[in-house]
C-alpha cells in the first residue's frame, strides 16, 4: 500500500539514494511526495534528472516533510539541526502541534548516532536509528531497527516496509545495534579484504587476476548460498568439503597458524567497541 506521507531526504548520498530508489520504483512512496536537500547546486541539478524527484540546497522543503530520512555524515548532524527545528516551528504555527503520535517521523541511518541524542537535537519528532549496510545498494541488505519514544506499531510498521526493500529487517534492542553494525556494516569490509587475498592467491599460483577475483567472488556467494539455503552450520560445510589429508585440510592448516579465525573475531570486537566510542 503506498505511503501517505510525504518523505523528506536530508542528504542523499549512496546510501540514501540505494533506499530511496526501491520506494520509487515499487510505487511505495511517490516521486511528486519525495522532497530532497543536499549540499550544493549542482548536485540537485544532477540527482533531480537522475531522480526524478524534487531535489534543492534549501533543507527547509526537507525538513518540512511528515517522514524524514536523516542521511548526512555524522558529524554534520548538529549543523542540520537548526534548519529541522525552524521547520517544525513553522509548521506548529500553521496547523497547530501534531497530535500523540503522529509527532514527524525521523529515521536516522547515522551510524554511532544514538537515540538520546536525536531526541535531544529533533524535539518534537518521533525519532528511528536505522543501521543498513552496503549490500542494500543492490537490495540485498540486513538492516537494523531502534525504536524512539512515541513510535507507535503503525509507524514501525511503515519503517520496516521502507527497508525491506533493500532486504531483511530486525527490530533491535539499542545497546545490540553496535556488534550489529560491526558484523554487517564492517563485515562487507571484512569479506572483501579475504576476497582480495584469496584471489592474490591464485594470481600467485598461476591464474589471471580477472578470472582469479571472478572465481573468488563467485564462491563466496556461492558459499553463502549453501550456507543459508541448507541451514548449515559454517563448520559443517567446513567439514564437507575437508578430505583427510587433502587440499583443504592443508589450506586450513595455514589458515590457522596465521591466526585467521582469532582476527577475524577481534576485528568485529574492535569494531563494535568504535561504535560505541562514537556514541
Amino acid at each position: 500500500m503506498p505511503w501517505s506521507d510525504t518523505v523528506g531526504v536530508v542528504g542523499l548520498g549512496r546510501m540514501a539514494r540505494a533506499l530511496l530508489l526501491p520506494l520509487l520504483d515499487s510505487g511505495l512512496v511517490a516521486r511528486s511526495d519525495v522532497r530532497a536537500a543536499v549540499a550544493t547546486e549542482a548536485s540537485a541539478r544532477n540527482l533531480a534528472e537522475q531522480l526524478g524527484v524534487q531535489v534543492s540546497t534549501d533543507a527547509a522543503q526537507a525538513w518540512s516533510a511528515s517522514v524524514v530520512l536523516l542521511a548526512v555524515k555524522p558529524q554534520q548532524i548538529e549543523a542540520v539541526a537548526p534548519a529541522a527545528a525552524a521547520a517544525l516551528a513553522a509548521s506548529e504555527a500553521a496547523v497547530g502541534s501534531a497530535p500523540p503520535g503522529r509527532e514527524p517521523l525521523l529515521i536516522s541511518v547515522l551510524a554511532g548516532v544514538p537515540l538520546r541524542r536525536l531526541q535531544a537535537l529533533f524535539p518534537g519528532r518521533a525519532c528511528v536509528r536505522a543501521v543498513p549496510n552496503t549490500p542494500a545498494m543492490v537490495r540485498a541488505g540486513l538492516t537494523g531497527l531502534s525504536w524512539g519514544a512515541g513510535v507507535d506499531e503503525g509507524r514501525r510498521e511503515e519503517v520496516r516496509q521502507l527497508f525491506a526493500q533493500v532486504g531483511e529487517v530486525l527490530d533491535l534492542p539499542e545497546p545490540q545495534l553496535d556488534p550489529f553494525l560491526a558484523l554487517t556494516s564492517s563485515g562487507p569490509a571484512f569479506l572483501a579484504l579475504v576476497a582480495e587475498s584469496m584471489a592474490d592467491g591464485a594470481v600467485a599460483a598461476g591464474l589471471p587476476r580477472p578470472l582469479a577475483s571472478h572465481l573468488a567472488h563467485r564462491t563466496m556467494a556461492g558459499t553463502a548460498a549453501l550456507l543459508m539455503g541448507q541451514e548449515l552450520h559454517p563448520g559443517e560445510l567446513k567439514d564437507m568439503v575437508t578430505s583427510p589429508a587433502g587440499t583443504t585440510a592443508a589450506g586450513l592448516r595455514e589458515l590457522e597458524r596465521a591466526g585467521l579465525r582469532s582476527a577475524l573475531i577481534e576485528a568485529v570486537l574492535a569494531a563494535t567497541e568504535r561504535s560505541r566510542q562514537l556514541a
